[in-house]
């Protein structure tokens, strides 16, 4: 290589791209600029499939345009996420909660989700990342608006307001630290459910109400793990969560008190004709899954282990979901 080669002149060094560090390959550009989106995490994501799966039950078939405004809706959805995170990052690389909890006194989770606490980008690079994605979040929800069958007045207000509401978890409004977190990590799963729903169908059926509920209690009950085990650092940065303001007992029952609530609504929809009269029969696994992640997590004491198996349990929902879905479409 001619880089190698001693010409007798002086080197100059390799310009630097901007946002990313030093010493970094040019091809770890592209990485280092997505790892804030965290794709991988597709929990979120995953409510389309349950939409979908609602449709034939409420008798609408799935045309051109409802695909187009179901793909726009989830490209805007992962980009609303990334913003999200996108600044997450951003305000814990600022307020010093990130480098308690991903620093060398605190090794627990690798730092190959954190760009900014590993110094492969800059504070400036991730809020450029989260602005270019809000943009491009709108404009796609914007489409999703043009192609969509229906437009209840109730279903665009929701879209509009989650586009506002989700960047503002811990930036601008910063949600998350006035005592919001826990219920916006619920509010956003039923938000990315009914609005959608109501866009392809033209309504809210009682059915449809009930899965987004469920639906948005997935997230949460993994997400009060990751608040269990961030409560020092959170503390720290005046972040109130429930973990940080309940003592451990009082954190451990609210937990519980959440996987009571879930079980709730699964045995009451049939009771309240919103659902077939085996439909908690058909959660039977995943409440399985929550003891057991309950055991684990909040018993003994492997908080980080809990949280994997909520992340498994509310994807064990999604498909529970979409199968119930699917034999009460075909019953009908």
């Amino acid at each position: 290589m001619t880089s190698d080669l001693n010409t007798g002149t002086e080197a100059k060094p390799p310009p630097r791209e901007a946002g990313v560090r030093p010493g970094r390959r040019p091809g770890a550009r592209l990485s280092s600029y997505l790892r804030p989106a965290r794709l991988g995490m597709v929990d979120y994501y995953l409510s389309v499939a349950v939409v979908l799966s609602l449709l034939p039950t409420s008798r609408q078939g799935l045309d051109g345009a409802s695909l187009l405004t179901s793909a726009a809706f989830l490209l805007g959805e992962v980009c609303l996420v990334a913003a999200a995170v996108a600044f997450d990052d951003a305000t814990g690389h600022r307020d010093g909660s990130d480098a308690v909890t991903y620093g060398p006194d605190a090794p627990a989770r690798a730092l190959a989700g954190k760009p900014l606490p590993a110094g492969t980008l800059t504070e400036t690079a991730a809020i450029r990342f989260a602005g270019c994605a809000l943009v491009a979040g709108a404009l796609c929800w914007a489409a999703a608006l043009f192609w969509a069958p229906h437009r209840p007045l109730w279903a665009v207000l929701a879209l509009v307001a989650t586009a506002v509401v989700v960047p503002q978890y811990s930036w601008g409004l910063r949600l998350s630290h006035r005592g919001f977190q826990e219920v916006f990590l619920a509010v956003v799963g039923w938000a990315f459910v009914l609005p959608l729903f109501g866009l392809l169908s033209g309504k809210a059926g009682g059915l449809a109400a009930v899965e987004a509920f469920l639906f948005g209690l997935g997230p949460l009950l993994f997400g009060v793990y990751s608040n269990t085990h961030d409560a020092e650092a959170d503390r720290a940065a005046g972040r109130p969560t429930v973990a940080c303001l309940l003592s451990p007992r009082g954190n451990r029952l609210f937990i519980g008190a959440l996987s009571v609530v879930e079980t709730t609504v699964i045995v009451t929809a049939p009771l309240l004709g919103l659902a077939p009269w085996w439909f908690p029969l058909a959660f039977v696994p995943l409440k399985a899954t929550r003891a057991r992640q309950f055991t684990v997590g909040m018993v003994r004491g492997d908080i980080l282990r809990g949280r994997l198996l909520g992340i498994r349990a509310h994807r064990l929902l999604v498909v529970t979901l979409v199968a119930v879905n699917l034999l009460v479409a075909g019953s009908a």
